[in-house]
């Protein structure tokens, strides 16, 4: 495997390999791509456990850390998932949530490893790069949703 120029590193307290096999069940354009273990014992682990996971999730190359508990995922740092429609919108967060994760708010959820997802549908971008009053209706209505509902977003759109 060659290791790319860029990649995102995701900590994990020792469950990188569960959560990226997850992520690859899970997104489209997504695959394993390597294991590294453990040459010795490490403050969290044993020599030979899993140490790293190289994989690709939607197109994004990413290496899970089995670090330990040190350090913890927050908001300042999420993947943004754009959806075509309702169907794949409800897919990805139903996917997310319903496997130990939790809502949060304007499209935003959390896995059950506590890295956090925008589930956005395009219509919803569109809407803001557009501007102006279209802008302004759609994030109003954005505000009052968990997951995006495309349906409110397109007629919010359209006034």
């Amino acid at each position: 495997m060659k290791v790319p120029k860029n990649i995102v590193c995701l900590w994990f307290d020792n469950d990188a390999e569960e959560a990226a096999n997850f992520y690859v069940s899970v997104f489209p354009d997504s695959r394993m791509d390597a294991l590294t273990h453990a040459p010795a014992d490490y403050p969290s682990g044993k020599k030979g456990d899993v140490l790293t996971v190289f994989f690709t999730v939607a197109g994004i190359p990413c290496m899970g850390l089995n670090g330990g508990p040190v350090f913890k995922a927050d908001e300042s740092f999420s993947f943004q998932i754009a959806t075509e429609d309702q169907e794949e919108t409800d897919r990805l967060w139903n996917a997310i949530v319903g496997n130990g994760g939790r809502e949060s708010e304007c499209g935003w959820c959390k896995d059950r490893w506590g890295i956090s997802w925008q589930i956005t549908p395009r219509t919803l971008t569109e809407a803001m790069l557009a501007g102006g009053d279209e802008a302004r209706r759609a994030f109003a209505a954005m505000m009052t949703m968990k997951k995006i509902d495309v349906a409110a977003i397109d007629a919010a759109r359209r006034g």
